[in-house]
């Protein structure tokens, strides 16, 4: 049978109070574990014990054959940093004994605290009364060790968190001897915890609340946390997708393998932009979302995680998508206006006036001068207004529309700059859709401009290409390269390409290149199929 000082097998509670304790008091539950080598160490080699265990020997007769055990026990218990106490069940109360720290603890000295053998469960916490006597009855009933944590009033109405853990020690023929059990203060650690508990709601409110997506995985990919925003979009709960990786579940089978590249981006911190890509909602929707994330480093017994935000910015790039559609069509109906309109306007007045010229010249009139003048100046208006509304509307609605424009915007540049820039197209690339052609006639518009302003390029290569339903407009200069262009220069009109080419499901990238210059290349959908018509212009 085990002694009053050895340390007892301590069984579980279903205290919620006691499992936030138990890291904490990790160094506390050897304690007895000291009490009983200590003692140990003062019956050693002592006959009295031979043959007999602790528990077959009251503390009056170890007072009565080893006068300084009882001292020296006090001593040891005295100097441990909790509330040590014992409690005879067959003798009268003055047998009990409670170490001294109850009074720094609780403000009660030792005599005031045995004299009342109620006021123990006279100063626990009104809201753990219950609880208390219900585990303190089942250590009297059945002899199962208590182990819990509840609150105790102190004698200036001060809230103490103890950590308690007692055993019913029996003697040699089952009956019960007495309880033995130690207290520790746990005031400063349920303190921390209610704060970090408070923090942490917090934190669950925010993610909860806001609209955006907020995915936390570890640093394999596989979720840890998802907020209600993403269990509105999936229709999955957290439970569902605890443990599974993201692009397996919500990204589409096509872009898995790019979100898993720019996951490993966001976990070594490498991640310089928003990422765009498609997800999967609950209700079979495919959503733009435009993610960031960030890796947060491991702290003290927490692994690294990353944590992915995601804004829906579906509505805004329907949006969008609906704005330039309708500029780049009014564009071209002013485009015609001018053409169709204006332009065959002028053409008549510049007829009309012709035939009052030569009019007046049969006359010998010497108004006839000022006719050739505004015929002259009807003529370069006409000129203008082409020009004007083939800014407006630089693709012709042809397949082979997009070739033609990039064709004789080479040869524009080098008339007007003086550059070198030739156009490459080693097999047809029809586009049929003319909001299509028009972007990408801008993006080598916009990439040009930049290459002769900022890059001062001297030779300039416009290549067209098509393969595998996937086609890719390059635009290649000899200038002083990005290193070299103004930060403020790489503003609007690199923003711009870019969202030109995600107009039209494309990508784009901006690259120096060897061993000088700038390469820009945007690869966008094509049907190839279409791709036939020999006719089309080449260079």
């Amino acid at each position: 049978m085990a002694s009053w000082f050895e340390n007892p097998t301590i069984s579980g509670s279903n205290n919620p109070g006691v499992a936030a304790g138990d890291a904490s008091f990790a160094a506390y539950q050897d304690a007895e574990d000291v009490l009983h080598n200590l003692a140990n160490v003062f019956f050693e080699n002592t006959s009295l014990l031979a043959g007999h265990s602790l528990s077959e020997f009251s503390l009056t007769k170890f007072n009565t054959q080893l006068p300084n055990l009882e001292a020296k026990y006090r001593a040891l218990v005295e100097q441990i940093p909790a509330v040590v106490f014992m409690a005879y069940l067959d003798e009268a109360v003055g047998e009990a004994y409670v170490s001294p720290q109850i009074e720094r603890l609780l403000g009660f000295t030792q005599e005031e605290w045995l004299q009342d053998p109620v006021r123990w469960y006279s100063q626990v916490h009104p809201d753990d009364k219950q609880r208390w006597s219900i585990e303190a009855a089942e250590l009297f009933l059945t002899g199962k060790p208590l182990r819990s944590a509840y609150r105790i009033l102190s004698r200036d109405g001060r809230v103490i968190w103890l950590h308690c853990e007692a055993k019913m020690i029996r003697r040699a023929d089952g009956r019960p001897w007495f309880i033995h059990g130690v207290g520790f203060d746990i005031t400063d650690l349920k303190l921390t915890e209610e704060a970090l508990e408070k923090e942490r709601n917090v934190v669950t409110a925010m993610l909860d609340t806001v609209g955006a997506l907020v995915v936390v995985m570890d640093t394999d990919g596989r979720i840890i946390r998802f907020n209600r925003a993403c269990e509105r979009s999936t229709g999955k709960t957290l439970a569902d997708v605890t443990g599974r990786c993201m692009w397996e579940l919500f990204i589409p089978e096509e872009e898995a393998a790019g979100f898993r590249k720019q996951f490993e981006k966001m976990r070594d911190g490498q991640l310089q932009s928003d990422y765009e890509c498609e997800w999967l909602a609950g209700d079979g929707t495919r959503r733009q979302i435009a993610w960031s994330g960030a890796c947060l480093p491991a702290g003290e017994g927490t692994p690294p995680c990353v944590i992915a935000t995601g804004i829906d910015i579906t509505e805004r790039k329907h949006l969008e998508k609906a704005i330039l559609e309708i500029s780049a069509r009014e564009q071209r109906r002013i485009g015609q206006d001018l053409h169709d309109g204006l332009g065959q306007h002028l053409t008549g007045i510049a007829f009309m006036t012709k035939v009052q010229e030569q009019k007046l010249k049969e006359q010998g009139l010497p108004y006839a001068t000022d006719a050739a003048k505004i015929v002259k100046l009807v003529n370069e208006a006409i000129n203008k207004t082409r020009e004007l509304a083939k800014g407006l509307s630089p693709v012709v609605s042809e397949s082979h529309g997009l070739m033609a424009a990039l064709q004789q915007l080479s040869a524009e540049v080098e008339d007007v700059f003086g550059v070198s820039c030739q156009f490459q197209c080693d097999s047809p690339v029809l586009i049929r859709d003319v909001s299509a052609a028009t972007h990408l006639y801008h993006i080598s518009q916009e990439s040009i401009s930049n290459a002769i302003k900022h890059g001062r390029a001297g030779k300039i290569e416009i290549a067209l290409s098509a393969n595998d339903n996937r086609g890719i407009l390059t635009i290649r200069d000899d200038g002083i390269g990005c290193k070299k262009i103004p930060a403020s220069s790489k503003g609007m009109g690199h923003h711009i390409m870019r969202h030109r080419a995600k107009m039209i499901g494309g990508t784009l990238e901006i690259q120096s290149s060897l061993p000088h210059g700038m390469v820009v290349s945007c690869m966008f959908p094509v049907n190839t199929e279409e791709s036939g018509d020999a006719s089309a212009p080449q260079r």
